[in-house]
């Protein structure tokens, strides 16, 4: 069912895969947290759908912007490279910022609303690779980045739904 569409992907799009990957993120790890998201509703559902609609998701180019701006956003961080006080906001990845979210929403929006659930309820539980992310003792800052990841688990979860109601 993946569509090898390396041949269509643009340098942005490639640039946002690979920072993924430099960042610890396959889109195996995704397609788990759509998953989680979606099992109890599709009794057919296997980890190649989930990672088809993962691969479409990052296909956007909102999502590929939004990764973009926050990794580049936590490896400023890591490098002190951000003035205070917001340094510390984002190495302590401050549950009262809230910038982080706002982007990852910008990602939840492409498919509608189911997507607000799908992320709130991830965003919250942290499981799988956003429990990963989360684990400040890593040396690592992915205040945007975990965020960036649920969200993109909430939207392919959300592109996973609307077309299995419209084959249904």
């Amino acid at each position: 069912m993946t569509e090898n569409h390396s041949d269509k992907q643009d340098v942005l799009e490639i640039k946002a895969r690979q920072w993924l990957w430099d960042r610890g993120v396959t889109e195996n790890d995704i397609a788990e947290l759509v998953y989680l998201l979606q099992c109890q509703y599709h009794t057919d559902l296997d980890i190649e759908i989930c990672k088809y609609n993962v691969d479409r998701v990052l296909a956007k180019r909102e999502v590929q912007n939004a990764i973009l701006t926050g990794i580049q956003l936590d490896i400023l961080a890591e490098k002190n490279m951000i003035e205070e006080p917001l340094l510390q906001i984002l190495k302590k990845d401050e549950g009262l910022y809230g910038v982080d979210e706002v982007i990852a929403l910008s990602i939840v929006n492409i498919y509608g609303s189911i997507g607000f659930t799908n992320y709130g309820y991830i965003d919250k539980q942290k499981p799988g690779i956003l429990k990963i992310l989360n684990d400040k003792s890593s040396g690592k800052c992915h205040t945007f980045l975990d965020d960036i990841v649920g969200a993109i688990a909430a939207a392919a979860s959300s592109r996973l739904a609307h077309r299995t109601a419209n084959t249904e």
